[in-house]
């Protein structure tokens, strides 16, 4: 399905962003997940995944914002690894997104939001993670360029970089620290990601491009919104929202893909 600005998506456009950046806002998580998610129910979704790059990095630069210029110092140092390594694999993903079948791809995306569903659940653990952190493994440059490969290639492809975020997770941080270390390597990747897609060409028209920069306007007040609630929401609340909304747009991503919808 290619991307038609009727005012129905235009508007669709707008609440999917906002209510995605609120989500992000208050979990310091979640934007690209359920913003790339939703899209890619009504448009081929490898027109979702190129559409949300700039909303992505709009949304990110506002929470990178909260880290002090020491702080910025000290993580950017702390992470370059994973930062590096992530960059290269993104790079990668993106180049085999443009071959990607559109109703595979739709699995992949569902299939992709029920594993991050499963993990934050704690259902399907992610590898060796904790295991790693007992044995000081965690932040080492090794680790971090493996899990950054790994998840660079799975975010190019996908928007979804659940592997990033449970890795700076492990890292022991305030969930405030938490919230801008998060946002300042997704900054440093998405700044790259639009150069990228336009020299694949991955953008279809420049319809599509001035509607992605328009969308990181809703977006960043959806953020704004989110960052004023973060203190008034429990974790479980945070938890619940953000999962059970993933849950419900996995299933419907799975059965639109194998036909069922």
């Amino acid at each position: 399905m290619p991307l038609a600005f009727t005012p129905e998506t235009v508007l669709l456009i707008a609440v999917v962003v906002a209510v995605a950046g609120a989500v992000n806002g208050v979990a310091g998580f979640g934007f690209a997940v359920v913003g790339t998610m939703v899209l890619a129910t009504r448009v081929d979704p490898t027109v979702a995944v190129v559409f949300m790059i700039v909303p992505i990095l709009a949304v990110n630069l506002s929470l990178a914002g909260e880290l002090s210029k020491d702080e910025l110092r000290s993580c950017g140092s702390r992470f370059a690894p994973l930062l590096v390594a992530a960059l290269v694999g993104t790079v990668v993903g993106m180049a085999v997104l443009d071959r990607l079948p559109e109703a595979p791809l739709r699995v992949l995306l569902g299939l992709v939001a029920l594993g991050f569903v499963a993990t934050s659940q704690q259902a399907v653990p992610l590898p060796t993670l904790s295991r790693a952190a007992d044995r000081c493994f965690v932040e080492t440059p090794v680790a971090m360029g493996a899990v950054g490969g790994i998840s660079g290639l799975l975010f190019g492809a996908t928007n979804v970089g659940v592997q990033l975020v449970a890795f700076v997770r492990s890292c022991d941080l305030s969930h405030g620290l938490f919230v801008g270390v998060v946002a300042l390597v997704f900054v440093g990747i998405n700044a790259v990601r639009v150069a990228v897609a336009g020299v694949l060409g991955l953008y279809p028209n420049l319809g599509v491009v001035a509607a992605s920069l328009a969308a990181a306007v809703p977006a960043i007040a959806g953020v704004a919104v989110g960052k004023r609630l973060r203190d008034r929401v429990s974790e479980r609340l945070r938890r619940t929202v953000v999962l059970g909304l993933l849950t419900v747009i996995g299933m419907r991503l799975v059965l639109a893909g194998a036909g069922v919808v």
